[in-house]
């Protein structure tokens, strides 16, 4: 396949912010095309979202259902649908996309709740198609470079490994249409901070260091008052190679903005990166020396060089990043591989992680196993 892959958007109306991300991001490398959408279920919101994406206003759709509808009817219809909508729709509209014969990329986490994960994970099976994830910090290409070097073995051993995630945006009231779905049990699901953040530092320690969580300990904690999702989150971590971990996740922070950061140490050295300073890494080393490694450069590895765009000094982050993902996936669907590409298997550890965090925290629990 030589032309553009046509993609349709859930999700993504007036108001959103995520929903132009996913469009710049996909057609960063003019692989991808918007061309069709249920960007809300109200119809004259989803006709203005198609006026501000510029698409064909017929291919605005009232809903997913017209979308898959009126998609299948013709020539050039849709060949994936981005599911962008809060974490209560990405079960149905995966359901519905897979129905149809449609691959998927969704936006995290993979569902609401960690039951509808296993209904869309047999879905899923069943299809026997393409369904991504977009945990958009693995897309860096540095953080890419820190998984290939701690799996040569430049750090050693992983004994220690620490990611934190801090926002200050909702230590006060939940205003506007970002803050009111994500602290609504209705809408989010079972985790608040947990699940909108917390899950992208957890699969980012098991990304980069290439080991799976075994046990958590967690302390979530609905900071501010009448709130009925955690808001602040601490969880000790275990990994299957004895190694131990810190993740530090809050939304309640004043002053932070998305300072998402690892560092990974083992016994020969350690590694760390800045979500706010994505274009450096720094590689400690035993004998107290230091390597900083900057994007863009000839020192790279494969993957992280391939997925850079720009020569050193000319920073790319979170929009390159995010369309890295969407090269991966538009790469899958040609029939290439794409094995760095989150998909149903890190989608059912994110969710089994936010279900045993919650649960085990409310119960005060202590530590608990992570076997999924």
């Amino acid at each position: 396949m030589t032309r553009r892959l046509r993609m349709g958007m859930i999700g993504g109306g007036p108001g959103a912010f995520i929903g132009p991300v996913h469009r710049i991001a996909a057609e960063m490398d003019r692989e991808i095309e918007l061309v069709a959408g249920a960007f809300s279920s109200d119809a004259a919101r989803s006709a203005a979202a198609g006026e501000v994406y510029r698409i064909d206003p017929a291919r605005a759709y009232s809903d997913v259902a017209a979308m898959l509808a009126g998609e299948a009817a013709r020539d050039d219809g849709i060949d994936f649908v981005a599911i962008v909508s809060p974490n209560h729709h990405h079960l149905p509209a995966a359901r519905a996309a897979l129905a149809a014969g449609i691959p998927v990329l969704s936006d995290k986490p993979m569902t609401a709740t960690l039951a509808e994960a296993k209904e869309l994970a047999a879905l899923v099976a069943a299809a026997g198609l393409p369904y991504g994830l977009t945990y958009t910090y693995s897309g860096y290409p540095l953080v890419r470079e820190a998984r290939a070097r701690i799996a040569a073995g430049a750090i050693g051993t992983v004994r220690k490994v620490v990611v934190e995630y801090p926002q200050g945006w909702l230590a006060g009231e939940a205003a506007g249409k970002q803050a009111e779905w994500r602290v609504d049990p209705a809408r989010a699901g079972d985790g608040g901070c947990i699940g909108d953040i917390g899950v992208h530092a957890f699969h980012l320690a098991e990304f980069v260091t290439g080991l799976a969580v075994t046990e958590l300990l967690a302390d979530l904690g609905a900071v501010v008052p009448g709130r009925a999702l955690d808001d602040d989150c601490t969880v000790l971590l275990r990994f299957a190679n004895g190694a131990r971990g810190v993740l530090l996740a809050s939304q309640i922070e004043v002053g932070e903005l998305n300072g998402l950061r690892f560092r990974i140490y083992g016994d020969k050295g350690g590694l760390t990166w800045r979500q706010e300073e994505p274009n450096t890494l720094i590689l400690n080393r035993l004998d107290g020396s230091s390597e900083v490694i900057r994007a863009g450069t000839g020192l790279l590895g494969p993957d992280a060089a391939a997925r850079s765009r720009t020569p050193g000094g000319h920073p790319e982050g979170y929009l390159e990043a995010f369309a890295n993902l969407y090269r991966d996936f538009a790469a899958q669907l040609r029939g290439e591989p794409a094995p760095l590409l989150p998909g149903i298997a890190e989608g059912l550890r994110s969710m089994a992680f936010i279900a045993a965090a919650v649960a085990a925290s409310r119960a005060r629990a202590g530590w608990v196993t992570l076997d999924i």
